[in-house]
């Protein structure tokens, strides 16, 4: 998608634990589309773009179609240049709202996990 990338910061193997990827997958595919329509193979360029890790079309794909049924996203196939069409996935109105709803949640769950995490916790609980 647009926008510079700068300084991203990886994991020293490079990779993110899939289990985090599995579990934050649908927040970034739904946060991918919402600067217009694309298809599967951009959006999981975008994600390794950003830092977010290799994405398997064989993940992606499923979880869009999951969106689909559910009315976050539609579809529309649009010709190749020169090669085969692409299906190009866009966000719905209710997908918007299902984003900002899960952009919201996101925001108060990494806040709630790095209070946490973070060192003031472990005074707390030498003290207890």
């Amino acid at each position: 998608m647009n926008g510079t990338i700068q300084d991203i910061s990886t994991p020293s193997g490079g990779e993110w634990p899939s289990d985090w990827l599995r579990a934050t997958l649908g927040l970034f595919a739904l946060r991918a589309l919402e600067a217009g329509p694309s298809y599967g193979y951009a959006i999981i360029a975008d994600l390794e773009q950003h830092g977010l890790g290799t994405i398997k079309g064989g993940t992606l794909y499923p979880l869009l179609t999951r969106y689909e049924t559910a009315g976050l996203v539609i579809t529309e196939w649009r010709p190749g240049d020169g090669g085969p069409g692409r299906k190009y996935f866009a966000l719905t109105g209710h997908g918007r709202s299902e984003l900002e709803r899960l952009r919201n949640e996101w925001a108060l769950f990494t806040q709630t996990s790095n209070s946490y995490l973070g060192a003031d916790r472990l005074g707390k609980e030498n003290n207890a």
